[in-house]
């Protein structure tokens, strides 16, 4: 079977039933003709990935150099990783498992999907958190994605996600927000800086880069 395919279906697979007694039920009622899972697919399902096993190999697929990964290959690798970072604990592990810097690495990705999907998954894994908030400004992800957010030649839909992520990473963490606001400026944007915990003053940051995202977007 071939690798990127079997790997593929582990991600899917592995976040979907990471229950052991599930996984073992599923295979004796035969379910794998259901599924199409081949016995070593469900062999590597059973002996359980963990969650941050199957993180990394997220990232090794979004980031293969190999030209027979293909672009939906690395959609659906990402796709499985975002689902996975919405957990808090996973979010904050992947400083431990080194993944900032491959994963910022994607906001400057040829393919505007791959982009995109980049800017989803940095706003997931710092919504609410602190701790992913303060690796994402040390890991110098609030330039680029000022930069994303503000690019005339951006599509909309990577513009959207890159404010996205920003309004998550300046929220209530008033570096991340001292240092967009700078960004900005630099940029031609007339920003005044704000409370980070202020949400109302927040909203005007992030609703006029919306809105500017809206417009060039039906220009």
């Amino acid at each position: 079977m071939d690798d990127n395919k079997k790997l593929n279906e582990l991600l899917r697979w592995g976040i979907q039933n990471s229950d052991e007694g599930a996984l073992a039920e599923a295979a004796q009622s035969g379910a794998q003709q259901q599924s199409n899972l081949t016995p070593e697919v469900l062999e590597a399902l059973m002996g359980g990935p963990s969650e941050a096993d199957l993180m990394k190999a997220s990232m090794e697929i979004i980031t293969s150099p190999d030209e027979e990964v293909s672009l939906e290959n690395k959609l659906i690798a990402f796709d499985n990783f975002e689902q996975l970072i919405e957990s808090l604990d996973n979010a904050n592990n992947m400083a431990n498992l080194n993944l900032w810097t491959p994963l910022l690495e994607q906001l400057s990705n040829k393919e505007a999907e791959i982009r995109k999907m980049a800017a989803w998954c940095i706003g997931t894994a710092v919504q609410n958190n602190e701790k992913t908030q303060e690796r994402l400004l040390a890991a110098g992800g609030v330039a680029p994605l000022v930069s994303l957010a503000v690019s005339e030649a951006e599509s909309e839909q990577v513009r959207r996600k890159a404010i996205y992520a920003l309004s998550s990473a300046i929220r209530n963490y008033q570096p991340s927000l001292d240092a967009a606001v700078a960004e900005l400026n630099t940029k031609g944007h007339s920003i005044e800086k704000v409370d980070a915990t202020d949400m109302d003053a927040v909203d005007t940051i992030i609703l006029p880069l919306r809105e500017k995202a809206k417009a060039s977007a039906s220009a």
